[in-house]
């Protein structure tokens, strides 16, 4: 997330050079940029930008990654093998720098860029048993920063069919949203198993027996993974699911208590693991650099017709429902938890002095710098100053860190932010058609009902488009008089993934909901600091349920 920025700065600095560098770009820009110059303050300030910069300082380093781990349990985890470079070399941009702005995006090179994170996955029916409520999901992501610090998850576990979902909103770089991402749905799944199942994972673990793999995960070719990271990591879920051994809960626990205490669990692993010396300097540099980072998370849980939703954060999650009359509404799952959510606001306050009433949220930020009140990491708004102090210096060696260092004032009594989730449940039904869980960064752009509009006109708009050509004609001649029919009537071709086609929308479309192809390319051609100026990254994930299998469940609940 574009939530460190140091925009203030740039603002007394530096804005005039960005005002001439748009006044250039006239000459093939649309003049919507050009406009937004002079609103340069009131965008600089907008609430996407989630820390305060003007404290803050960083340095940019490379990172060297180790030889090869040995996590013992890697494959056992189902882990991608998947190299991460610890480079701070800029990632491929389609316009690398300000001066290079000359030339418009053609449509194709528009559609590579905006497609090239798509993922989509149909489940398949489990052994026979009734089909899945999850009929299909669809996920994309477009980075602003550069690495993108968004992260998404999704997977189907093994062990009782249940799919998960998740979006992870990063910032101070990309660290904690990644380690959560590869984490997290471990631990819901082993707070979700039985004692027995968690007996046999035990005794398979101590003996070094093969067993199945708790998770079929659903990644894309280039998301990136924690692969050193992995020994380390099982390391802590395997004391964890021991613990809960020892509680002796012959069921497991319920889907909300699992929930809350995955992520609370996780977001103590965090903290301990960067507080523990060790030798190995790449798991030191990485444990730090996820603690001082952040992230918030929305996550979902699809049993049947059981959803539950677990949020810290301003992640989003809504329900598209389509009633009896075929009108479409949105259903908000999930609440920001910032300064602009009351509930929030009393909470922070009852857990801190009255004395500390007027400091706590300045600015709409808490202690003045951070946008969201809730999040994983972030030990700068969790330890103690003693603490913050003792671990970095015994660091040593803070130059291969990316991390930010700085020190809020009117800092008394942390921890002033938690990772504890809000959970929600909704029992599904007919009409609920479809989930979209996204990042903040769509939801700077759109609002919850333009974004439900959206995908109901892309399903029907999908529909109507398809040629209808039966078996028995489907001819070559006949193929192409379609197509040519349909560049007569300048249809162009729809986007098949859902969550670009809202991405490109986000980012592309005018105040009438229309898209601009010149806007659009503009906004994908602008190089990384411009581009933060005017768009977060944004990460998308829609998941379709299955109408019929969930009507199904209801008839034979009826008829028993």
């Amino acid at each position: 997330m574009a939530r460190i920025s140091n925009y203030i700065v740039f603002l007394k600095a530096g804005i005039k050079q960005h005002t001439d560098t748009l006044v250039r770009m006239s000459r093939t820009v649309s003049g919507w940029i050009l406009k937004s110059a002079k609103q340069s303050v009131n965008v600089i300030h907008r609430e996407k930008c989630h820390y305060s910069k003007c404290l803050l300082t960083q340095q940019q380093v490379k990172w060297r990654s180790p030889s090869k781990s040995k996590a013992v349990f890697q494959k056992w985890l189902c882990y991608p093998v998947h190299e991460i470079n610890f480079s701070g070399e800029r990632s491929f941009r389609q316009i690398s720098s300000e001066n290079d702005v000359q030339f418009l995006l053609s449509p194709s090179q528009i559609n590579y860029i905006l497609r090239a994170n798509e993922l989509s996955y149909k489940p398949v029916e489990f052994n026979g048993k009734n089909p899945s409520t999850v009929f299909k999901f669809e996920s994309n992501q477009l980075a602003s920063n550069t690495p993108c610090e968004d992260r998404r998850s999704a997977a189907t576990c093994l062990q009782t069919n249940g799919h998960f979902f998740g979006v992870f909103d990063g910032h101070a770089g990309s660290a904690c949203a990644q380690s959560v991402g590869e984490r997290l749905f471990y631990y819901i799944a082993v707070s979700l198993m039985s004692q027995k199942t968690l007996e046999d994972i035990e005794f398979a673990s101590e003996h070094m027996k093969p067993m199945l793999p708790i998770f079929q995960w659903h990644k894309h070719k280039d998301d990136h993974l924690y692969r050193e990271g992995a020994s380390l990591y099982i390391d802590h879920l395997r004391v964890y699911w021991q613990e809960l051994i020892n509680l002796d809960n012959k069921t497991g626990m319920s889907v909300d208590d699992a929930m809350v205490y995955a992520f609370q669990r996780l977001d103590s692993d965090i903290s301990l693991e960067a507080q523990v010396p060790t030798d190995n300097e790449f798991l030191r540099n990485l444990t730090l650099q996820v603690a001082f980072s952040g992230a918030t998370a929305c996550v979902s849980h699809v049993d049947g017709v059981h959803l539950h939703i677990a949020n810290a954060g301003d992640c989003r999650a809504i329900l598209g429902v389509q009633n009896d009359s075929g009108a479409w509404s949105a259903v908000p799952l999930t609440a920001d938890h910032n300064a602009f959510n009351k509930a929030e606001l009393q909470r922070l306050h009852a857990e801190h002095p009255p004395s500390e009433k007027d400091t706590i949220v300045t600015d709409n930020r808490l202690l003045g710098i951070l946008m969201p009140f809730r999040a994983f990491g972030d030990v700068l708004f969790k330890w103690s100053r003693e603490l913050q102090k003792s671990v970095l210096q015994n660091a040593c060696d803070l130059e291969p860190l990316n991390i930010y260092q700085y020190s809020p004032s009117n800092y008394h009594t942390p921890p002033y932010l938690s990772a504890e989730p809000e959970v929600t449940y909704h029992k599904l039904r007919p009409q609920d058609k479809f989930l979209i869980m996204a990042s903040d960064g769509l939801w700077d752009m759109l609002e919850s009902e333009q974004v439900v509009k959206l995908v109901a006109n892309h399903l029907s708009e999908n529909s109507l488009q398809e040629p209808k050509v039966s078996a028995q004609k489907r001819s070559l001649g006949k193929m192409y008089n379609l197509l040519l029919k349909r560049q007569s009537r300048k249809i162009p071709v729809p986007d098949q993934n859902i969550a670009t086609h809202l991405i490109r929308h986000a980012i592309g479309s005018n105040e009438d909901g229309e898209i601009e192809q010149e806007k659009l390319a503009t906004m994908l051609s602008l190089s990384e600091d411009l581009a933060r100026m005017y768009r977060d990254d944004i990460t998308v994930t829609v998941v379709f349920f299955n109408s019929s299998a969930i009507e199904s469940y209801y008839k034979e609940n009826t008829n028993s």
